[in-house]
């Protein structure tokens, strides 16, 4: 469930979908960075973040 909230908030805004799976760090500064590029960027690298880390 917890996953879920955080794709719906990649969505909205990708940076913070990653900031709840692992906090300020490398991946964070890296996907504010993709998003500022482009949104879709953002939000596939958020995506993967999300989905990687479940495991």
């Amino acid at each position: 469930m917890a996953d879920l909230i955080r794709v719906i908030l990649s969505i909205l805004l990708p940076p913070l979908g990653v900031f709840f799976r692992v906090g300020i760090g490398l991946h964070f500064w890296l996907n504010i960075l993709l998003t500022l590029c482009g949104y879709v960027p953002g939000l596939v690298h958020a995506i993967w973040i999300i989905a990687k880390k479940s495991k």
